[in-house]
């Protein structure tokens, strides 16, 4: 049977761009030249999936991920795999479960999206960092020797970062009169956001190696380009519209209220837990997730590119 790369993720942030770049490197390897891309969704009609469908050897699957097994993963002869898993309380139980999965039926390499790398920690105060904590150690433990795996830790999404500022340009291009502009980012900080985008190409170099040896149960730390303070934000918003902005609240975590009650209260899921986000900007508030940390093996594989001004262009534009 034909060997497959699994893409667990791929219709996501940084599922996309490493599907697309994918296929494209493995016509130039000298071992994975026959291998194919499987990618997962629960919605191949999607406008996300079907696109991804149309690329030369790309087999789009409709199906959830948690549900994969050993077995399942035998009959696709999945030798390499992909997983940007979701940041819910049940992570470490999910994705431990496809680990195992992919250790009993004989994966060759993972690789895997984890988070800020200043918060990968198991005294996180933010849930899911420890979660992202725990995986790895998982994965590092001698019972899992027989698994190659690579964690990529970027930094906070230039996407989400930039999201309240470019809905607020939208805004004032539509004329509605002014409200006050909520930003993630300190007014100070400086903060090496990077665009999803990035994340995913360098995914796609690692899966593309002939020999991982090197990048086994390595973590790599992921950030932009270029740095930008929450002033830097507002200076940007203000070139848009032409006009001062008129109040500002910096460090803003208010969506944690919208977010709980939208997605968790009606499940009775712990409100101490869910709010515990609200702690993991604090290392980026203190100047630790700055371009300059970013893994000298990053810049080697696929030097991100996208700057937080070409992000933001892309939100204001729509595009």
């Amino acid at each position: 049977m034909t060997p497959s790369i699994l893409i667990i993720g791929a219709t996501g942030n940084t599922g996309q761009s490493l599907t697309e770049a994918l296929p494209k490197l493995l016509k130039t390897s000298k071992t994975l030249s026959t291998h194919r891309v499987l990618v997962l969704t629960r919605n191949p009609s999607s406008s996300a999936a079907t696109k991804l469908s149309q690329i030369p050897n790309v087999e789009v699957l409709e199906k959830n991920w948690v549900e994969i097994t050993p077995s399942w993963l035998r009959s696709y002869n999945v030798t390499r795999a992909f997983i940007a898993s979701h940041n819910e309380p049940t992570q470490f139980a999910e994705e431990s479960t496809f680990h195992t999965a992919a250790l009993t039926a004989g994966v060759e390499y993972v690789v895997r999206v984890s988070t800020t790398a200043a918060n990968v920690r198991p005294d996180c105060l933010a849930y899911y960092p420890r979660s992202h904590w725990a995986i790895e150690a998982l994965l590092d433990s001698r019972e899992f020797g027989g698994l190659k795996w690579s964690s990529l830790q970027p930094n906070i999404f230039s996407t989400m970062y930039l999201s309240a500022a470019a809905e607020f340009v939208r805004k004032h291009r539509d004329g509605e009169p002014q409200s006050s502009l909520r930003l993630l980012a300190n007014e100070d900080a400086p903060v090496g956001i990077i665009d999803p985008a990035d994340v995913g190409l360098v995914a796609a170099r690692l899966l593309a190696e002939d020999d991982v040896s090197s990048h086994d149960r390595a973590r790599y730390v992921l950030n932009g380009p270029l740095d930008i303070t929450g002033r830097q934000i507002v200076d940007m918003v203000e070139e848009y519209i032409g006009v001062k902005v008129e109040n500002v609240c910096y460090k803003d975590l208010s969506f944690l209220e919208d977010l709980y009650d939208a997605k968790y209260a009606a499940t009775n899921q712990s409100r101490n837990v869910i709010f515990s986000i609200k702690y993991a900007p604090d290392t980026a508030w203190e100047g630790k997730c700055s371009a300059e940390t970013t893994s000298p093996e990053v810049l080697k594989l696929a030097a991100p590119k996208r700057t937080p001004a070409d992000v933001f262009r892309d939100l204001v534009e729509g595009l």
